[in-house]
This record gives structure tokens, C-alpha cells and sequence, in this order.
């Protein structure tokens, strides 16, 4: 009763949207999940393990190196990665959290085919726990964040890794490499009832091999403090998603490639690459 009191609460605190008319053609191009959708908010570098396999790809990068089109798995996954932040040390500051949004044309409903962009490089699964919210207004406390999640999922995102690379080394934001059209696919959302968010397990198989095993448990920013580090900067809404961040073993997709997403708490969701 309590947490529903909350929500209302803080539901009250938002800013009414009024529905916008799109034409029949601009309709066609948005599916029925993406049109559910308000905002998509992503958390960068949230699993110390990735954080690693990131500086490693970076490295690699800065040499002129680069991970074989063919590979079945990550350049990370198969060498030692650099010593990073452990998911039990000290919890890092808020203003550490990396935080970076894409439009609801990323979102690519399960059934539908992956179109990967072609001619810009190496473009990398992301698989990710995603969390819908029922709004929550602004300045929610950590103690109350939860009460504004409506929905979870699981879901990808996607990436062009040798362009993020070079935006990174220029200082510039991530979005050409992180918000192109189709790099959002997300599985069906299943209601949220009060299930640990902070221990789900999900995995990522490309073609039947296993890329990404993750466990929540190991996030550096949990869910709670994710929606409440947003809340002090937009004003959370009905409709809003958040992808949580990956675990290690991000590796390239190719045409043709199948990706199966799975957790036992959420189910399992395939798409197919073109």
C-alpha cells in the first residue's frame, strides 16, 4: 500500500505530456513498443568486469589493433584484461555514473530482424537487464526508487565500437555510436512484483555460443540509485526505460547472426540479424 502511495505521489510531481499525431508513413516506422515508449536513458560502465574489457578494446585500438570480423566472442574475452574497479569496492559517486540517451527509433521489437549499419566498423552487442517506469517526477530518494518501476525486460545495446572508440579518444559523446536507428532491441516486458532487481541472472548467445553471463548482483550502480541519480536531473515520466548496463564479453555481430537473450526470471527473446 505503501510503495502504490509513493508512486501516486511522485506521479503527481510530473509534467503532463500531451500526445503528439504522427502521419501514416511515420507510424509505419515505429513498432507498437516503440510508441509505449517516452524516453530510453542507458547507464555506461556499469560493471567492473566490462569497464576492464572496455580499457582493453581501447588499448588495443590506440595500437591499430583490431579484434578479428569472424570472432565468435570479444578480443577482451580472450586476453587478460587490466585491473578495474572490483563490484564490491566502494561504492563509486554519483557524478561517476555515465549516463547517455536514445530515441525510441532504436527499439526493435523481438521477431523483428537487427538491421546492422553497414560500412561504419565493428558494431557490439550490449546485453542489459531494462527497467520500465511508471514516471516518479523529480529528486526521488533511493529508499523510494523502486516504487516507480513498472515493468523489466531484457534487452541490447548496440554499438559501433571503433566509432565510440574514437569519440571517446576526442572527448565528444557517444550518440552517433550509441542512438543509430535500431540499436535498441528489447524483449516483451514483464510486470515488475517486488522481485530482487539485484539478483537476476541473464545470458547472450550469438549463433549458440554463449558471449555474456550477468549477474545484477554486480552492478557498481544498482537499479535504486540509477533511477534516483536520474531523478535529479529530469523529471521521470510514464513511459520511460532504462538500460541498466552490460556485463563483460561484448563481441561483433554480423548479417546473418542469431542473438538469444535469457534470464529464468524474464524468459527468452531471439532476434535475428540482417
Amino acid at each position: 500500500m505503501m510503495g502504490g502511495l509513493r508512486r501516486f505521489r511522485h506521479a503527481g510531481r510530473r509534467v503532463a505530456r500531451v500526445p503528439r499525431r504522427l502521419s501514416d508513413n511515420r507510424l509505419s516506422r515505429f513498432s507498437s513498443l516503440a510508441m509505449s515508449v517516452n524516453r530510453i536513458f542507458c547507464i555506461g560502465k556499469n560493471y567492473a568486469e566490462h569497464v576492464a574489457e572496455l580499457a582493453h578494446l581501447d588499448a588495443a585500438a590506440s595500437e591499430g589493433l583490431r579484434a578479428p570480423k569472424a570472432a565468435t566472442r570479444s578480443a577482451a574475452a580472450a586476453a587478460p584484461a587490466p585491473t578495474a574497479l572490483r563490484a564490491d569496492a566502494v561504492s563509486p559517486p554519483d557524478g561517476d555514473c555515465v549516463v547517455f540517451m536514445k530515441p525510441a527509433s532504436c527499439i526493435v521489437e523481438e521477431g523483428q530482424p537487427i538491421v546492422l549499419p553497414r560500412g561504419r566498423g565493428a558494431v557490439h552487442h550490449e546485453a542489459e537487464l531494462v527497467i520500465e517506469l511508471t514516471g516518479g517526477g523529480r529528486d526521488i530518494p533511493e529508499d523510494e526508487a523502486l516504487d516507480c518501476v513498472a515493468g523489466m525486460t531484457l534487452g541490447l545495446d548496440l554499438t559501433l565500437r571503433d566509432l565510440q572508440t574514437e569519440l571517446k579518444r576526442s572527448g565528444k559523446p557517444w550518440e552517433l555510436a550509441k542512438a543509430f536507428d535500431g540499436s535498441a532491441p528489447m524483449g516483451m516486458i514483464r510486470p515488475y512484483l517486488e522481485q530482487d532487481l539485484q539478483d537476476i541472472h541473464f545470458t547472450c548467445h550469438v549463433n549458440g555460443v554463449l558471449r555474456q553471463h550477468g549477474h545484477t548482483r554486480d552492478m557498481l550502480f544498482t537499479v535504486a540509485r540509477q533511477i534516483h541519480i536520474l531523478s535529479q536531473t529530469w523529471a521521470l515520466e510514464p513511459g520511460d526505460v532504462l538500460f541498466t548496463g552490460t556485463p563483460k564479453g561484448v563481441g561483433p555481430l554480423r548479417p546473418g547472426d542469431e542473438i538469444v537473450l535469457a534470464s529464468p526470471l524474464l524468459g527468452e527473446f531471439r532476434w535475428s540479424c540482417a
